[in-house]
């Protein structure tokens, strides 16, 4: 940084005579210095250095990169100049006896042990003795790197242009791009943005101690690294703005920028218009050489969420009265249930998610909308292109989606500007396209599980319902297998359906996320379609299944949710939602058999489908029926495509088409005349989710606490069902092979279900407003079917429904509360783990930047690589079970990483 030479001037190879003259130039020996390049040399060899030095677990980081050392004097320097003769005074001070023993030459020692009790009448100075100022101190190397990185991150000429430069200092901390906090168009270069990559990347190295922290200390433990970047005693205002702002105009300006490649000034305004247009021609990235544009934004996005990321030890932020801050804590096992903290980060803990959440102004937060929502949009145009493969995708969706997670959950004013917009809903629809993109592909499973808790805390937000009754925009490109007529809130339950019945229960942790999402946007919900209706009551039907009731704990709780989108949607709009109704009556006998549910009639059924698979396996091989093993098919819901195998005995709820699945008017009205006893068709269950405990401290809910107004009608709803149902069976009590069913585990975690659980949650689900529907219109229902006019036309029901009124018969509808994310310390380092398992993919993949370290925060798979770094970016990182770290080959050039397990 002190050469004069330094930085070079860049060496242009746009033309073939510049690339001979600096091909002749190197031959002959030539060449002149380029401390630039040197530079960039050290940065890369330091970045092999430092993981290194990270792993370690012994003192030598400490060593190496905190310890301070005593300044040199300078031989012209004046304070050293006074020391030395502030010593020889007080030798001539002392008494004579003390020069009588230095010419003896016992003095010296007697001096030394006089030294130990009385150090100021010491005749030799020591100075170990005198205390240390920090004047006195060199800063430590660690301090020296980052300031240097940030330093070089606003070094004219190397990353900002010439003509920035301020007599002759090269440090200009001017903002790298217009937007938030500059006006002034800085017109960058192609080796400017690649000399800001490398900076970054090295910055990036350099904060990289946080992935060397066990999971179970990262929230103890201080990464001094970001700690002195954040804090604002280490890095002042006037740092912390500037670095700030350019990382974050860099990332939005990429989501309207047209021309993403940019050509050196030199070549002349010719090449540089040709530039523009090769850039809108098809497979441009296949014919030219790729920019350093997209790799800028990429790093800037990951430095930016790592910074705002960081709460560790002192950087947690503090807890503020008066609630204007998200919450960002919980105390899961408190009394009653998880209580809401507000907290607000300061200065002091962490500046850059403090000045982040100090952004008020509109034009700046619609800066921010527009960028994201630009980046979104090219990566769907891209991706969902009419000739497949034209475009590249964005490789920064991960960074985009929880840089955005941050501005919401940061900045209140940016929650609001987006609430009210109706931009809200771009956002939704990209959240929900993203999920169902990504859901097939295990390795993006940790990018679904964040959009997930995204979706359920803008719908926490009280404008997000009102959103609901608009049309999905049509300048959105959505893919026909997944289009739905209707309003985003049609769309909106297609989509939480298309995710729970593909996936065969890869997603389950997204559900609880899902479910709230729709419960806090049901009271708003208006004019829901055929299809979405049928779907809505196509979950629930999957999810009461005892087959898949039985298998966890957690799994009331998706029941739970359920009916409560059912409560608010019959509480708050009734007569707007007709198809919803006629769904919910088609589908009685399962609303009335939860109410009565036992342990002894789940097990029962599950053992029924278990022996109608056998029996349907003996006829389909011939082989004879086992001798005193008797098969009981009497059960309705009894079918032989349900397996008691983990793997097997739940079929995918996609197996049927969507046609057997909704309401079409056809089908309707062939049934209408049937309802009174048209028995459930088989439900098919997606398969047992393996839910830990970490992942039910993100449910926000308790089973077992339904409103106090719905309490009240319990025993007088389900006995209205009781007496409506006179003819059930007598369920017995449990056998010992229905508890050896029990015993065995119903799930695949080997969960054991007992009747004293299913009581528990079972009189607290919340039934009661469905049944009373259900007692107060099926039989008016069945009597207009019973008409001679009305017997086959679907119209006149709905239209019955429609103009139905049954506010008397119905409880008093409980308060709308919604429920928004709860971040815990589970949560906090999963999202971490995230973060730098992205950074730790793209770097270690590209540039084997942290090849053969022993990282500790998550584990590491080596998967054959199929179809480039972008299949294995954002690993699977919502996976909890444990995978130990596999030691990375550093010449294996045909395998890539994927992070594999988060906490």
């Amino acid at each position: 940084m002190g050469d004069h030479t330094f930085p070079s001037p860049p060496q242009s190879s746009f033309t073939p005579v510049a690339n001979i003259a600096a091909t002749w130039a190197s031959v002959s020996g030539s060449s002149a210095r380029d401390s630039s390049k040197e530079l960039l040399n050290c940065l890369r060899v330091l970045g092999r250095i430092i993981p290194i030095l990270y792993e370690s677990e012994g003192s030598l980081e400490e060593e190496i990169m905190w310890r301070r050392k005593r300044k040199e004097a300078s031989p012209h320097d004046p304070m050293s100049e006074e020391q030395e003769p502030q010593f020889v005074i007080q030798e001539e001070e002392d008494s004579d006896d003390d020069e009588d023993e230095d010419e003896d030459g016992e003095g010296e020692d007697e001096d030394d042990e006089d030294g130990d009790d009385n150090p100021a009448e010491a005749a030799t100075p020591t100075r170990p003795t005198v205390a240390i100022s920090e004047e006195e101190l060199e800063p430590a190397l660690a301090d020296k790197l980052l300031s240097t990185a940030i330093d070089l991150m606003f070094c004219c000429g190397f990353t900002i242009p010439s003509k920035f430069k301020v007599d002759s200092n090269k440090i200009n901390y001017t903002i790298w791009e217009k937007g938030i906090g500059s006006t002034v168009e800085v017109h960058s270069s192609g080796h400017l943005d690649a000399n800001k990559v490398e900076v970054l990347r090295f910055l990036e190295i350099l904060l990289s101690k946080t992935i060397y922290m066990t999971p179970s200390h990262l929230l103890l433990l201080t990464n001094p690294y970001i700690s002195r970047l954040v804090h604002n005693h280490q890095t002042p205002r006037r740092l912390v703005l500037p670095i700030l702002c350019s990382l974050l105009n860099t990332a939005m300006n990429s989501g309207s920028t047209k021309v993403a490649a940019i050509l050196a000034p030199s070549v002349g305004g010719v090449i540089n218009g040709v530039g523009d247009m090769v850039k809108e021609l098809p497979y441009n990235h296949l014919m030219w050489k790729e920019d350093s544009r997209p790799h800028l934004v990429s790093a800037s996005l990951g430095v930016l969420v790592a910074l705002l990321d960081y709460q560790s030890a002192e950087g947690r932020d503090p807890p503020v009265s008066g609630g204007t801050a998200p919450p960002a804590t919980t105390a899961p096992n408190a009394p009653g249930g998880p209580i809401d903290v507000a907290v607000a980060p300061t200065a002091v803990t962490n500046s850059f998610r403090y000045f982040l959440a100090k952004l008020h102004r509109p034009a700046d937060l619609d800066y921010i909308l527009n960028g994201i929502l630009g980046i979104l949009e090219q990566h769907m145009t891209a991706t969902h292109n009419v000739l497949p493969g034209s475009r590249k995708g964005v490789p920064y969706v991960l960074e985009t989606f929880l840089f955005f997670w941050k501005m919401v959950e940061l900045n209140k004013k940016f929650r609001t500007h987006l609430t009210e917009s109706d931009k809200l809903v771009d956002i939704l629809v990209y959240l929900l396209l993203f999920c169902l993109e990504h859901k097939d592909k295990p390795q993006h499973h940790g990018l679904c599980r964040a959009l997930s808790y995204i979706i359920q805390t803008l719908s926490s937000e009280p404008a997000f319902g009102t959103k609901m009754t608009l049309p999905v925009p049509s300048r959105i490109v959505i893919p026909a297998k997944w289009a739905t007529p209707g309003s985003t809130a049609d769309f909106f339950i297609s989509s939480v359906y298309y995710t729970v019945a593909t996936t065969s229960g890869q997603l389950n942790f997204t559900y609880p996320a899902l479910l709230i999402a729709l419960a806090n946007a049901a009271p708003h919900m208006q004019y829901l379609q055929v299809p979405s209706a049928t779907r809505l009551v196509q979950l629930f039907t999957s999810f009461s299944n005892p087959n898949f009731l039985l298998a966890d704990d957690g799994h009331p709780r998706l029941v739970f949710l359920l009916l409560e989108i059912f409560n608010q949607i019959i509480y708050h709009q009734f007569q707007e939602n007709p198809n919803l109704i006629y769904a919910i009556l088609r589908s009685h006998k399962r609303f009335e058999s939860l109410g009565t549910f036992t342990l002894a009639r789940g097990l029962r059924e599950i053992q029924r489908i278990k022996e109608a698979k056998e029996e349907a396996e003996r006829i389909k091989t011939g082989r004879p029926l086992e001798k005193g093993k008797a098969l009981d098919v009497g059960s309705p819901t009894s079918t032989p495509a349900s397996n008691d195998s983990p793997s097997s005995r739940f079929t995918n709820l996609e197996d049927s088409s969507v046609d057997k699945l909704s309401l079409s008017r056809a089908s309707s009205e062939a049934a209408s005349s049937q309802l009174h006893d048209d028995a459930e068709r088989p439900i098919p269950v997606p398969p047992t989710p393996s839910v830990g405990s970490t992942e039910r401290q993100f449910a926000t809910m308790r089973v077992s606490s339904p409103p106090a107004s719905v309490q009240g009608l319990s025993e007088k709803a389900r006995g209205k069902m009781r007496e409506q149902a006179p003819g059930q069976p007598d369920e017995g009590e449990l056998t010992p092979e229905l508890l050896s069913v029990a015993a065995a585990g119903v799930g695949r975690n080997g969960f054991v279900p007992s009747q004293e659980w299913v009581t528990s949650w079972q009189q607290g689900l919340p039934l009661d407003t469905v049944l009373l529907l259900i007692s107060e219109l099926l039989p008016k229902v069945h009597e207009l079917q019973n008409s001679s006019k009305t017997s086959n036309n679907i119209g006149h029901i709905i239209d019955f429904l429609r103009g139905a009124d049954i506010r008397s018969s119905l409880p008093t509808p409980p308060p709308i509360a919604p429920r928004r994310f709860q971040w815990s310390d589970a949560s906090l380092v999963w999202l971490s783990s995230m973060i730098w398992g992205e950074i730790f993919v793209k770097g270690t993949t590209s540039l084997a930047i942290w090849n053969a370290t022993n990282v500790r925060l998550f584990g590491v798979r080596h998967t054959p690589q199929q179809r480039g770094v972008s299949n294995f970016v954002g690993g699977l990182l919502g996976n909890t079970s444990p995978t130990p770290n596999s030691p990375p080959n550093p010449g294996s050039g045909g395998h890539s990483r994927r992070v594999s397990r988060a906490i």
